[in-house]
């Protein structure tokens, strides 16, 4: 097993040879020596996937030299603590303190082209041959200003650096005839999608299988994982859009050459809840990877002006406590805006994968990647990506049941980013043949086809098709209720999400038999995730006037107002209460209840603007609608009054104005909010705004 510290030095750099280099302040004389044929040696283990003339070069220049290295420490005593004999002039040791970091270097050129893909390599060739020649002509240098007849060297070993140093002055930028013309075979390949033309199979397999080496399944995807990093992480000078391409023509190939015989569909994290408990446990997290405020893993590392990370979660929490300085370092922050450190984020995932542990993609974090991923998108990349739909959706409709279950996980992935994606993979006819892996007992295949339908969804256009399948709801209620695993519950809760952004169908859901009801179990029973996903799908059913009677009889107030003791779904929960109150009958029978009003109070005390917000628009709503009883038993409520005043002095334009409302509304009434009354009279805020303020973005799924 990879060691967690691994993590943190198999970092992918943006310029191998970019930075300041050093040699270690302890390193003198003997030490210093030992060290260099040390990282002679281990600079010469590293294999060549790339560049292998170039490579081969450089092994030869670390073999001479260690033969130098070797021969200047034999008048060294056995101690590595032994001095520069009075031979050794300062310029000799300026060289030999050069020549580390030269060494340094190279290691780190070599390392990166051993750890990066293959095809990366390939479309940066000429670059990374700049990169070989730099080093070539740095040593030049170095050699150049050593002071070779001062260091009394055997005529064998002086012979083979002057030898050296001749070679590195007569060195050229030498580019690989053979992976150029790979590069220019990859190029043509994109150039025939671009004109919706599909490259040659037998060009194909010659190319990927005996050329590049790629040679099944799992090295294509490892190929692919690698190339979409690289366009996340926007840090190299490549165009996006020709690794998007390549990334396009890779999937292809993964299922023209290789079919579907040698994939493997994972067991779901939510099946290996308690086996991932006991290794986290088990495992030492890199202090690096923890929280300095919770100490825990973090999910969404975010960055603040200090320069400082911390877990979003636990900084936000700091600031909405009063606080303005810096936990870690003690200094002001000059600004409340959290940057995320998606490199931090990128390696934890990798460190959690490699231990089996649950990792979630914060919110947000892979819409940012799909605005990146289609911003990227060339022509070539669509038409390849709709070939391999085709292949794809062919394979769910006559593949054997192992077949389909890759073939819908595929499905998802591809669908993940890009509306042309999402469009095309409609087209093919993917829709119908999904729906039938909802009665799969294969709880992969099940999983991945209803997170397939969800970000189909999220295209527009989709959505109707979707809710046009004959059965198609009943089957998303289904899994929503009894789906094999958790993400099929949640997944399916957000479809709804989705499909219920049309305002046409936001009623045809709630007369489902069981939307409702498996929407307010999962936000009652769910994961957090779940939870999220379950409010905002009920959130938006609650904006329809013709669904607020029908959510009241199924559960749905119920389950939001047990739903705002959470503090990840309480503004949203409130949102949706705020909506459902405009109906009598459910701001009566929340009015009822002293247990409700008292939490609305609660909200209205604490969190954030928006959730303080939507609280007193709730209960705005709620004594305008519920009559003149309700109307009394919030005004006598003792804590109202100053809450009221509170809101109106330092609310939002919309809370102040909503307050204001209820202040008014409490007037004719003998309570302690007589004094709120009096003191909003005067305010200049209009009751004409009976909105509330939500956030309508469909969550683009994390897998």
């Amino acid at each position: 097993m990879t060691s967690p510290l691994a993590f943190l030095y198999v970092r992918r750099r943006r310029l191998p040879l970019a930075g300041a280099f050093f040699t270690p302040g302890n390193l003198t004389g003997a030490a210093l020596l030992h060290a260099l044929a040390a990282l002679c040696a281990d600079v010469a283990c590293w294999p060549a996937r790339s560049q292998r003339r170039n490579s081969r070069s450089l092994a030869r220049v670390l073999g001479i030299l260690a033969i130098l290295f070797d021969s200047l420490k034999e008048p060294f005593a056995p101690s590595p603590s032994s001095p520069f004999p009075p031979r050794f002039p300062p310029s000799a040791v300026l060289c030999l303190r050069e020549l580390y970091i030269f060494v340094y270097r190279t290691k780190l050129l070599l390392e990166y082209c051993s750890q990066s893909s293959r095809l990366w390599l390939l479309m940066r060739s000429p670059q990374i041959s700049g990169y070989f020649h730099d080093l070539s002509q740095e040593l030049a240098t170095l050699l150049e200003v050593l002071p070779v007849d001062d260091l009394r060297l055997a005529a064998d070993v002086r012979e083979q650096i002057e030898l050296l140093r001749r070679q590195c002055r007569r060195s050229k930028l030498c580019l690989d005839p053979n992976e150029e013309d790979l590069r220019q075979k990859i190029h043509s390949f994109l150039g025939e999608f671009e004109t919706m033309k599909a490259p040659d199979p037998v060009d194909l397999r010659n190319t990927f299988f005996d050329r590049l080496g790629i040679r099944d399944a799992r090295a294509c995807r490892m190929e692919i994982e690698f190339l979409e990093e690289q366009i996340f992480n926007q840090e190299e000078d490549l165009d996006p859009s020709i690794i998007s391409g390549v990334i396009a023509l890779t999937r292809y190939c993964r299922f023209s050459l290789f079919g579907f015989q040698e994939m493997e569909v994972a067991r779901p994290f939510s099946d290996q809840g308690k086996i991932s408990r006991k290794r986290l446990l088990s495992q030492t997290i890199p202090k690096d990877f923890c929280c300095p405020i919770s100490l825990d893993l973090m999910e969404d590392p975010v960055v603040v002006s200090t320069g400082q990370t911390y877990d979003r979660s636990s900084i936000t929490q700091w600031i909405e406590d009063g606080h303005r300085t810096c936990p870690n370092s003690g200094q002001t922050l000059s600004n409340n805006r959290l940057i995320p450190n998606r490199a931090l984020r990128s390696l934890i995932s990798q460190w959690c994968a490699a231990y089996g542990i649950p990792h979630e993609t914060p919110d947000g974090a892979d819409a940012s990647a799909e605005s990146i991923v289609a911003a990227c998108t060339s022509k070539a990349a669509t038409e390849a990506n709709r070939a391999t739909a085709r292949i794809l959706v062919q394979q769910l409709s006559v593949g054997s049941q192992e077949s389909k279950a890759v073939a819908a996980r595929e499905l998802r992935l591809l669908a993940k980013t890009g509306k042309q994606n999402r469009s095309f993979i409609a087209e093919a006819g993917a829709i119908p043949l999904l729906f039938r892996l909802f009665r799969s007992t294969n709880l992969m295949a099940q999983q991945n086809a209803v997170t397939a339908i969800l970000n189909i969804s999220i295209h527009d256009g989709n959505k109707s098709l979707i809710m046009e399948e004959e059965g198609c709801l009943r089957l998303i209620v289904n899994v929503l209720r009894h789906g094999l695993t958790g993400e099929a519950r949640e997944n399916a809760a957000a479809t709804l999400f989705s499909l219920s952004a049309v305002h046409d169908f936001k009623k045809t859901i709630v007369d489902e038999e069981g939307a409702v009801v498996g929407l307010a179990n999962l936000l009652m029973q769910g994961s957090q995730r779940g939870k999220k996903d379950a409010v905002m799908a009920l959130f938006n059913l609650s904006t329809h006037p013709d669904t607020w009677s029908r959510m009241l009889d199924l559960g749905a107030v119920s389950a939001l107002l047990e739903a705002l003791k959470d503090e990840g779904v309480a503004e949203e929960a409130l949102g949706a209460l705020a909506l459902l109150m405009r109906q009598p009958v459910v701001a009566q029978a929340v009015g009822s209840e002293d247990a409700a009003i008292a939490s609305l109070l609660e909200m209205m005390r604490r969190g954030t603007p928006k959730r303080k917000e939507n609280a007193v628009a709730a209960l705005q709503e709620m004594c305008q609608r519920g009559g003149l009883p309700v109307r009394q038993k919030v005004a006598r409520t003792p804590m109202l009054g100053g809450l009221i005043q509170t809101i109106v002095f330092t609310g939002t334009k919309r809370a102040r104005r909503k307050a204001a409302l209820l202040a008014r509304m409490c007037q004719g009434c003998d309570s302690p909010a007589a004094m709120a009354c009096s003191s909003s009279r005067g305010s200049s805020f209009r009751s004409g705004d009976a909105s509330v303020s939500m956030s309508r973005a469909v969550r683009v799924p994390v897998l």
